[in-house]
């Protein structure tokens, strides 16, 4: 039991290293042409209609992150920290998965 815990985590550190890896060294390189939604609005005409939202001054906004007068560092960090927030509440949500599982199991 202990060796397959072992061997999970492994492969949970590795992953979570490449997804870190390739965000810091991918995202700076994301096309520049608008996505989706953008280029919809683009090709219908509404796109000089937009309104600026109450986060844009955030410190994520923008992809990348404020005070990182490097383009491509922020452009990375930005993408480090989405990764590692996407982990953080993954993680958060399947331990309390596992705690519920248990505490069910305990309890029968």
């Amino acid at each position: 039991m202990v060796r397959g815990r072992l061997k999970l985590s492994l492969f949970i550190g590795a992953g979570l290293a490449l997804a870190l890896l390739l965000a810091f060294l991918v995202s700076p390189e994301a096309s520049s042409k608008p996505d989706g939604l953008n280029k919809v609005a683009i090709d219908q005409g509404f796109a000089d209609q937009e309104h600026d939202h109450s986060l844009q001054d955030g410190p994520l906004a923008g992809y990348g992150v404020k005070g990182v007068d490097d383009e491509r560092m922020s452009t990375g960090l930005a993408g480090i920290i989405g990764v590692a927030a996407t982990f953080a509440l993954g993680a958060g949500f399947f331990a309390l998965v596992r705690r519920r599982q248990r505490s069910t199991t305990l309890s029968s």
